[in-house]
């Protein structure tokens, strides 16, 4: 189903945006990557071959993202999927008692600019393209799928810009998928639990182990694989739209 389809990914440089243009490309897709680390998205499509290329930029950017956009439709003709992996995550307690010092507010700011504006940004400018795609025989002319995570409902100390950022994805669903829906235009979200990427390599090992704890089953962070799986589900199943699938083998948060 998706041979031929040419698909846009925000963050495909590394982790689960990686696992993501793999997976497309693999089933027959033409990705492009639009990501800020240029060298690791460029060696990605190199791996990948011909039908994957890079367009260098931040998901933040009106400029940024238009160009990606523009060389979509310059390279391919079209766009039929958008999915949006760029994030960005870091922990900061609102007030430190013990220095008696509260978190720099540009670390709440990028969370919000990158993973809630990034993401609104890179729909809203691709979904017009899209729009022009002749529907299929259900009607359909587009696929988006966002990024956001299970900290957005469970979050821990510490992350309130990781979570408010990402409960702002969640929050923000449903309403653009009847936005685009007049246009056959599907929009879906996936909330990851704690997955292998770099976006945690921030996190002690201390805190690795009890995530592993938290988890019923399978007991392990998640791998980008299984995220790709679920994002090329998603395009090949015209039922789903407008809701947040959780990715987390049950994991549920427990306070420290």
């Amino acid at each position: 189903m998706m041979k031929g389809m040419v698909s846009l990914v925000t963050g495909g440089a590394s982790g689960l945006g990686k696992a993501t243009v793999e997976a497309l490309a693999k089933n027959g897709g033409k990705v492009v990557i639009l990501d800020i680390q240029e060298t690791r998205a460029q060696q990605v499509a190199n791996a990948i071959g011909e039908n994957v290329i890079v367009s260098t930029g931040c998901v933040t950017s009106e400029e940024d993202v238009k160009k990606a956009v523009d060389l979509t439709k310059e390279k391919f003709g079209r766009l039929d999927n958008l999915v949006n992996c760029a994030g960005y995550a870091q922990s900061h307690q609102v007030y430190n008692f013990y220095k008696d010092k509260m978190t720099d507010l540009e670390h709440f700011n990028k969370c919000i600019n990158v993973n809630t504006i990034g993401t609104f940004n890179a729909i809203r400018i691709s979904a017009g393209l899209m729009g022009k795609n002749e529907p299929t025989e259900g009607g359909q002319r587009g696929v988006i799928v966002n990024t956001a995570s299970t900290i957005a409902m469970e979050g821990d100390i510490g992350q309130a810009a990781y979570a408010a950022s990402t409960a702002a994805i969640i929050g923000m669903t449903l309403p653009i998928a009847r936005d685009l829906a007049p246009k056959g235009i599907r929009v879906m979200t996936i909330a990851p639990g704690i997955f292998e990427t770099p976006l945690v390599s921030y996190l002690p090992e201390k805190m690795i182990d009890f995530i592993k704890r938290m988890t019923p089953f399978p007991s392990r962070l998640g791998k980008p694989e299984e995220f790709a799986h679920l994002v090329t589900s998603i395009i090949e199943n015209p039922m789903l739209n407008g809701e947040v699938i959780r990715l987390d083998g049950a994991q549920r948060w427990f306070p420290l």
